[in-house]
């Protein structure tokens, strides 16, 4: 059962209080080119981020860094969501990682919670370029569903800050990476049960607390021709847009809301990766065409869409 409204109310209070920031611990030493160290404390436990880092890592690299956020409507889910996402770009040569951030079943949290560790995952990246080899100025940040609202959130929301942290490192990420992001409810009648119920609640009125600024990190928004959240992610594109920045937007024919969670062999999970890749490279984050091969029976693609 969900917490009652009053219980978050209650919540909401000390949400953000008692955080703060963990350094990165000097001798850090991946194994089999993965490490996990915790980037904040908070009153209701350590926050943890899973590192991936590409063959032939140093500290004294410059490498771009990428980090992803798993969804759940900020009530449920795992980093491990983005493993192998993460896995595929650090093979790529980025700095890769998959982060914790509070959820309601199990800090109790609601979810302004989920912004603020966002901003927190970010500038912790950035306050510890030196040690991870990365470049403080290249941090894409991405997600899937919730999560990739808390990506965004990080560059348009300014609602929601984390007390107590360095403001002068930056929380807005250099680019972004959103699957099927959540930027508003639509009609309830177009809504699955999962997310009538979510708009129902403080989840609604939290992921419409964004504002488009101009000077925003370019973004790739994708999407299942059949999700209801993509009207609203089509309105987030074009104020992009129309405020001067890059927004690529695409579309899987006849796929739902998180089609994109399978496993590594489903072709829709390949051609997602596929089309970040293409987009990343475009950037200047990465070289050379995508590693991770289509399936030679896969007969469908993501089709670049006006917004």
């Amino acid at each position: 059962m969900r917490i009652g409204l009053v219980v978050l109310a209650l919540l909401s209070l000390v949400g953000g209080t008692h955080a703060a920031l963990k350094p990165l611990h000097a001798d850090l030493q991946p194994h089999d080119n993965k490490a996990v160290a915790v980037y904040k404390t908070t009153a209701q436990g350590d926050l943890r981020m899973n590192l991936y880092f590409p063959s032939g890592w140093k500290k004294s690299g410059r490498r771009p860094a990428i980090i992803f956020f798993f969804g759940g409507s900020c009530a449920t889910g795992t980093p491990q969501q983005f493993a192998s996402a993460a896995e595929y770009f650090a093979t790529r040569g980025l700095v890769a990682a998959s982060a914790e951030y509070r959820i309601e079943s199990i800090h109790h949290t609601v979810p302004q919670a989920c912004a603020e560790d966002a901003k927190s995952a970010v500038r912790w990246l950035r306050l510890n370029a030196m040690r991870l080899g990365i470049d403080g100025k290249r941090v894409i940040a991405g997600g899937g569903s919730s999560g990739a609202t808390m990506a965004a959130f990080a560059a348009y929301n300014t609602t929601f800050e984390p007390d107590d942290e360095e403001a002068s490192v930056s929380c807005e990420p250099d680019a972004l990476v959103l699957i099927n992001p959540a930027f508003g409810f639509p009609n309830r009648s177009a809504l699955t049960p999962e997310q009538a119920e979510a708009a129902k609640g403080p989840l609604g009125a939290f992921i419409t607390s964004w504002r488009v600024i101009k000077g925003g990190p370019p973004a790739i928004l994708i999407f299942g021709t059949e999700d209801p959240l993509q009207e609203k992610a089509r309105d987030f594109a074009r104020q992009l847009i129309a405020a001067g920045t890059r927004a690529e937007f695409y579309t899987a024919e006849g796929q739902r809301h998180g089609f994109f969670n399978r496993s590594d062999s489903s072709p829709w999970h390949i051609l997602v990766l596929r089309q970040i890749d293409f987009f990343l490279g475009s950037l200047g984050y990465l070289s050379g065409e995508p590693t991770i091969g289509i399936p030679a029976d896969t007969t469908v693609t993501l089709q670049k869409v006006r917004p």
